[in-house]
């Protein structure tokens, strides 16, 4: 598949129970409508019965995923459900609403897999953080919950902070401050029951993330959402994996050139050609540590058949296969706050080698 060929953009929407997930799937299915697009959903949920997805209408292509969770005992089917959405339904976007239990990063490894099979791209995670919760949640500190909120602000590139109507300027500035000093990359909106004025962020592939921002609805109103989730964290050493400074936030550069866009979280390459064997596994010997996880299909010009290949943590694993009908080759990349601009010079540079060598 050309790299140049049009992608459908796919949003996982994360956050603990009740932060308000459900009302921000509404109000994004709304503002594609409005552009005459057409949005399609997946909804999971821990018990056998979907009462949110009656919220969205039966004018929306909807799977649903029950009785399980996406990130675990499901996430094999995720891929399917994706690939079955887009025969049927041919969307333009993807909205995948996980169970609040859900860890993010794991739930990424669900969606990679229909990379291998249809022309999709992740474009964000967005997390919503229920923010009264999160300044009470952060003074206690400890159990799962503490840790999975912990992890769903982390792994988001987009957080909103809803219920901000309920917090106190000097709480909303403490709620602020806790979530960056846990994600030092993602755009921080300050939101009353999910509402944003400018969405147009959603649409940009190489988005820029914003130190924080306050949406004007956030002034006022009330928020009317059940009990949720958040997390926030202690000053201390930054939580970008590598970095090893205190108490501070990664910034962009002020010079005059393009400065990359470090929240990426995974990146899709479709490739346009076969590559060298040697050359394609010496890169996956050089990534750096904060890519820890690729997977995908890949024709080499030195060998007869394609394979499946999958990488962690510097181990890297080629199995030969035969695939029954249209497979793409593809390369998925994950990790965290890595530079999505070198990786794709790096696989550009052994697709091009390769072609001038022919």
């Amino acid at each position: 598949m050309n790299n140049q060929e049009q992608h459908i953009p796919v949003h996982l929407l994360s956050g603990f129970l009740g932060s308000g997930k459900t009302t921000l799937l509404r109000r994004l299915l709304d503002y594609y409508t409005a552009q005459g697009k057409k949005p399609a959903v997946i909804m999971n949920e821990l018990g056998d019965i979907n009462l949110d997805g009656q919220l969205v209408g039966d004018e929306v292509p909807m799977a649903e995923m029950l009785s399980g969770c996406i990130c675990c005992t499901m996430r094999g089917d995720l891929g399917m459900e994706i690939s079955m959405l887009i025969n049927e339904h041919q969307p333009d976007v993807i909205f995948i609403e996980s169970t609040g239990a859900a860890n993010p990063m794991e739930t990424l490894d669900g969606v990679t897999e229909a990379a291998m099979y249809k022309p999709i791209d992740l474009r964000s995670v967005i997390t919503v953080v229920d923010g009264p919760e999160l300044l009470a949640r952060s003074r206690d500190g400890k159990g799962r919950t503490f840790k999975l909120m912990l992890e769903q602000i982390r792994c988001a590139t987009v957080l909103l902070l809803n219920k901000a109507d309920k917090l106190e300027p000097d709480e909303l500035v403490e709620a602020q401050q806790q979530l960056r000093e846990l994600n030092a990359h993602a755009q921080i909106i300050a939101t009353v029951r999910c509402a944003i004025d400018e969405w147009s962020w959603l649409d940009d592939e190489h988005a820029p993330s914003a130190p924080f921002r306050q949406n004007p609805a956030a002034a006022g109103g009330h928020e009317q959402e059940g009990a949720a989730a958040g997390h926030a964290g202690e000053s201390g050493p930054c939580a970008v994996p590598g970095c090893t400074s205190e108490n501070h936030t990664h910034g962009h550069k002020e010079a005059g050139h393009h400065h990359s866009h470090d929240h990426v979280m995974v990146m899709t390459h479709y490739w346009r050609s076969p590559v060298n064997s040697e050359a394609f596994e010496a890169l996956l010997q050089r990534l750096p540590s904060n890519i820890y996880r690729a997977k995908g299909i890949v024709t080499f010009t030195d060998a007869p058949s394609r394979f499946l290949f999958q990488y962690a943590y510097k181990e890297s694993d080629f199995m030969r296969i035969d695939p029954q009908g249209h497979v793409n080759d593809v390369a998925v990349f994950i990790g965290e706050h890595f530079s999505k601009e070198w990786l794709l010079r790096e696989l550009e540079q052994l697709e091009n080698t390769e072609n001038r060598a022919q």
